[in-house]
C-alpha cells in the first residue's frame, strides 16, 4: 500500500476515535458515569503503559493510572474537545509524574525484569552469537539505568518520542508546547541519554 494511502488510512482511524472519545465525553460530561467508565476500558491500557515507563514501577504506575482518570473525571468540563482524549490523558499523567518526581516520592531505579526489553529500539541484537548476546545484554542495562537517571523532563520525552512512538505535534500538545519546542527537547533529552549511557556501558564491561 502506497505511503500516502497508509497516512491517510491512520488519519481517517484517528478522526473516528477521536470522535467516539468526543460523544463518550459528551455523555460523561451530563452525568452518565458508564460513558466515562468505558473510556476508562478503552484507554487504560495506553495510559498504564505510560505511566510505568515514567516511574518504573507496577504498584506506582497504576497509582498513577487511577489518579490520572480520576482528574480526568473531575476536569471534564477543562477538556477541549479539538484535542485528542488520550493526550489530554498523557498530559495529566506527564503532570502527575513530575509533581511526584519533585516531591522526591518516586524511585528512580529500574527493575531490569519488569523493564522486559523497554529499550529494543536501541539494540541490534541476535541470538545466534552467546558472546554478542552478553554484550548487548550489558548495553541494554546500562541503557535502563541511564534512562531512570535523567531528569523527569527528559525522560518523559524520550519514552513519549522513542517508547511510546508519538508524533511531535501529538508530544507538543501533551507537554504544552510547539512543535519545534519538542522536537528541540526530544534532541537534548536524546543527547542527555546518550551521555549517561557510555560511562555505564564502561562500568558494565569492566
Amino acid at each position: 500500500m502506497p505511503a500516502l494511502a497508509i497516512k491517510m488510512e491512520a488519519s481517517v482511524i484517528r478522526r473516528i476515535e477521536m470522535d467516539a472519545d468526543g460523544a463518550l465525553v459528551q455523555r460523561a460530561r451530563q452525568g452518565d458515569f458508564s460513558a466515562f467508565e468505558e473510556l476508562f476500558e478503552r484507554h487504560r491500557t495506553l495510559v498504564y503503559r505510560f505511566a510505568y515507563q515514567m516511574v518504573q514501577r507496577r504498584d506506582d504506575a497504576e497509582d498513577l493510572v487511577q489518579e490520572a482518570f480520576v482528574r480526568a473525571y473531575q476536569n471534564l468540563h477543562r477538556y477541549r474537545d479539538e484535542a485528542k482524549f488520550t493526550t489530554w490523558l498523557l498530559r495529566i499523567v506527564t503532570n502527575l509524574s513530575t509533581d511526584q518526581a519533585r516531591m522526591g516520592q518516586r524511585r528512580l531505579a529500574l527493575e531490569q525484569q519488569e523493564a522486559g526489553g523497554a529499550l529494543d529500539w536501541m539494540t541490534v541484537g541476535t541470538i545466534q552469537d552467546p558472546v554478542q548476546n552478553l554484550e548487548e545484554d550489558r548495553r541494554k542495562i546500562a541503557l535502563r539505568k541511564a534512562l531512570a537517571a535523567l531528569p523527569i523532563h527528559h525522560r518523559t520525552v524520550i519514552v513519549l518520542r522513542d517508547l511510546e512512538e508519538r508524533e511531535y505535534p501529538d508530544i507538543a500538545r501533551t507537554l504544552g508546547c510547539s512543535v519545534g519546542g519538542a522536537k528541540l527537547r526530544v534532541l537534548r533529552a536524546r543527547r542527555a541519554l546518550r551521555d549517561r549511557v557510555g560511562p555505564l556501558i564502561g562500568e558494565e564491561s569492566s
